[in-house]
């Protein structure tokens, strides 16, 4: 069996930005076979990843990197995304017929607009996966999906180098792709919040190892929640238990002061979730509600 290292390079790839991102694609795009010629990165940290996942590749300013390479890969915040390509534009780096990936959940065409004129090929592939900047990524990439928004004539050559590196292209339209994220978003970020919260609770209580504790239950509650969305639903919000609510918005009291409000905004949602699917009558909701919206009002 032929291994990546046998294949011939496909694509020469340069990477800008050796963020937890950019260096573990260039990476799953060296293991695909194509050819890494060059990375940027500014701090010391990116310089240590681009040497640990992309071992032997120059490190060099973001102009060259873009003129070195086929395949260009823009791993940089959302927010500098636009002046990257329009800077890079008006210095007139870009090269016509150039592939440019940028890994922007947010951004989808409309920030290549600039680099049209240089005949530019641009895609959007935003991994729905969050990142450690290790080795250990390039295994999670295989249970992945990217978001791929692209010209109608180059969605086959965007869905290849997706399922090139092992992972699964979900198309996402280019006015659909801010609310995409807002998705993913809310539902990744904010559990890191939540959970994070929750781990602060248990210490609290004065149990000894609340990762021990709230792993299990965590993890059984995304698997059911994602097989089974708001059926999966149990807990003192879906019984109306209000007196167990207001017991527990007393105990929540004494800890830092951004858990109280996010245990009432999500009890909130989840009663008006419950009573939307039928999971909790009305009139068990009624002072459940009165409960959460008293607490709002402090």
């Amino acid at each position: 069996m032929t291994s990546a290292d046998d294949r011939p390079a496909r694509l020469a790839v340069g990477v800008v930005g050796a963020g937890r991102v950019g260096a573990v694609l260039g990476a799953a795009l060296r293991r695909a076979g194509h050819r890494v010629v060059a990375v940027s990165g500014v701090s010391e940290e990116s310089r240590t990843r681009a040497q640990d996942l992309l071992p032997g590749t120059p490190v060099l300013p973001v102009e060259d990197v873009v003129r070195q390479a086929e395949l260009v890969v823009l791993a940089v915040p959302d927010d500098a995304l636009a002046d990257l390509v329009a800077g890079l534009a008006s210095t007139r780096t870009w090269q016509a017929g150039q592939l440019v990936v940028h890994t922007s959940g947010r951004h989808g065409l409309e920030v290549f607009e600039p680099a049209l004129a240089q005949h530019v090929l641009g895609l959007a592939l935003h991994p729905a996966m969050t990142f450690t900047g290790t080795a250990l990524d390039l295994d999670r990439l295989a249970d992945c999906c990217f978001g791929v928004t692209a010209p109608e004539p180059l969605r086959a050559v965007a869905e290849a180098l997706v399922l090139e590196i092992g992972s699964e292209p979900v198309w996402v339209d280019q006015e659909m792709r801010p609310l995409y994220h807002a998705a993913l978003a809310h539902g990744a970020n904010h559990l890191v919040t939540l959970v994070a919260q929750s781990l602060q609770a248990l210490a609290a209580a004065g149990v000894q190892t609340p990762s021990r504790v709230l792993g299990p239950l965590v993890a059984a509650a995304l698997d059911n929640s994602l097989r089974a969305g708001d059926a999966a639903l149990t807990g003192p919000v879906a019984r109306g238990d209000a007196g167990t609510v207001a017991e527990h918005l007393r105990q929540l009291e004494r800890l830092s002061p951004d858990i109280r409000p996010t245990y009432v905004a999500l009890a909130r949602a989840t009663a008006e979730r419950a009573l939307a699917s039928g999971r909790l009558r009305p009139q068990a909701a009624e002072p459940l509600l009165d409960i959460l919206a008293s607490d709002q009002e402090r």
